[in-house]
């Protein structure tokens, strides 16, 4: 299916509900309408543009409203956004859609939801985010919609245990992938459900100050096809990811962000057991150290990817680890970490740093130039590096890894006071695959040259 999407600002309200199937006669299975990025252009002045635009949509649209947001033109903003009555006719014209995304449509109700879910039974993907959407239509969704694998809740409000709960008792079999931010309303209860009915759920993204242990334990223990789990939840401690360590032996991502009451017993239980781990993100867990990242690198053999941003207690020999046990991580990101430089160098005269293709060093003010230079020297396959705030950091670091790294394809550098021309001037004549080039609050005068590729 192709991903192609055309903007069609200028489709009214009133067109698009006359003739959806007329006006789009190739588009089947997938819809996706985005309201969060509203534009201001005159309506008159970009019609012609648009309707070319849409002259080419294949199987997948994104709507736009635009219109002039004075006063006077109230009525007219007004018709450019979802409403029920929209919805409804996108369900009779499209009966084997499978792909629905609703992005900050805040027109759409539960009585427009419930119309789809009847009408479009077949729908496997259904993207909700900042929808008022309540428990009413999520049930009938669950009702109607058998099929479906992909659920996205962030930031539906109105959302309660209510319906979430009968969601997942009556589809829950099928359901692969849940994203829950910000239900103010959603409590374990909600992941006691889809611990007993989701079987196959493979993906789970929670953000949540009301979720604890039981429900995480609930997920873990009823759902061990888990292969990705992205937890923000501030009361939930090291005792539900010793549940994850034990049951979810399938895992493959795991991120954890601003975790203020487990310590290293859980990480060494996801070290233990989580076998398959490939991405790992710990963001401001400050309760963290050295040990439970040993853990990991001695565990986790297939780790390619590790972020550590704002983890005050992991320092030297915890990323020394990672350099010694042999995972070869092909992504190292270091933020806010004072105590890192050292270890860094350690790392870098690896075997396991030579495979490394991306590096990302966040505010890390005590590594210097010899660090990069050692990146230039060993790390020919590096493709990706960003450098924010990295106050050390001169044109030597730079034309180091422009000179070693020429299959770089992303160069992204802010606040590095020390770069200047001379640096630029060396990833423009060795980097010639460089694509993605960001320079940003650098304030050494730099005139740039730009490759072929970039041009």
């Amino acid at each position: 299916m192709s991903s192609r999407r055309a903007d069609l600002g200028d489709l009214t309200a009133a067109r698009f509900q006359s003739q959806p199937r007329r006006m789009f006669p190739r588009l089947q299975t997938a819809v996706h309408i985005d309201e969060r990025l509203s534009i201001t252009l005159p309506f008159n002045a970009v019609q012609g543009k648009r309707r070319r635009r849409a002259e080419n949509v294949l199987t997948s649209f994104k709507l736009h409203h635009a219109a002039e947001k004075s006063p006077e033109k109230e009525e007219d903003c007004e018709s450019f956004c979802l409403t029920d009555a929209s919805l409804t006719t996108v369900a009779d014209g499209f009966s084997k859609l499978e792909k629905l995304s609703l992005i900050w449509c805040s027109n759409i109700t539960s009585s427009g939801i419930m119309s789809l879910a009847r009408k479009c039974k077949f729908l496997k993907s259904l993207d909700l985010q900042g929808c008022y959407v309540g428990d009413q239509g999520l049930a009938v969704i669950g009702q109607c919609c058998k099929q479906l694998e992909d659920l996205n809740l962030r930031f539906c409000e109105s959302l309660t245990d209510v319906g979430l709960v009968e969601l997942a008792t009556q589809c829950g079999k099928s359901l692969k992938s849940l994203r829950v931010a910000a239900c103010g309303r959603i409590t374990d209860k909600s992941l006691e459900a889809v611990g007993s009915h989701g079987k196959s759920l493979e993906t789970l993204s929670l953000d949540s100050e009301l979720i604890s242990n039981k429900g995480i334990i609930a997920i873990a223990q009823g759902c061990p096809l888990l292969k990705v789990l992205k937890l923000q939840c501030i009361n939930v401690t090291g005792r539900a990811l010793m549940a994850v360590g034990i049951s979810c032996l399938s895992l493959e991502m795991l991120a954890l962000y601003s975790f203020q009451q487990f310590t290293d017993e859980g990480l060494c239980s996801i070290g233990k057991g989580c076998k398959k781990l490939k991405n790992l993100t710990l963001s401001d867990c400050n309760f963290l150290g050295d040990r439970g990242l040993e853990a990991i690198a001695s565990g986790c053999a297939e780790l390619t990817h590790l972020e550590v941003n704002g983890c005050q207690n992991i320092g030297t020999i915890g990323l020394e680890s990672v350099g010694k046990s042999g995972p070869y991580v092909y992504l190292l990101l270091l933020s806010l970490a004072t105590d890192f430089f050292p270890c860094l160098y350690v790392y870098l005269l690896s075997a396991e740093a030579r495979r490394l293709t991306e590096l990302a060093l966040l505010y890390c003010q005590r590594i210097g130039n010899f660090a990069l230079t050692e990146i230039g020297r060993g790390c020919k396959y590096l493709q990706a590096l960003n450098l924010v705030d990295c106050s050390s950091l001169g044109d030597e670091a730079i034309c180091s890894i422009a000179k070693g790294c020429r299959n770089l394809k992303k160069l992204h550098i802010r606040r590095c006071y020390e770069v200047g021309s001379k640096g630029i001037f060396a990833v423009g004549e060795n980097c010639h695959s460089l694509t993605d080039l960001s320079l940003r609050f650098c304030d050494r005068r730099v005139s740039l040259y730009f490759p072929s590729s970039l041009v």
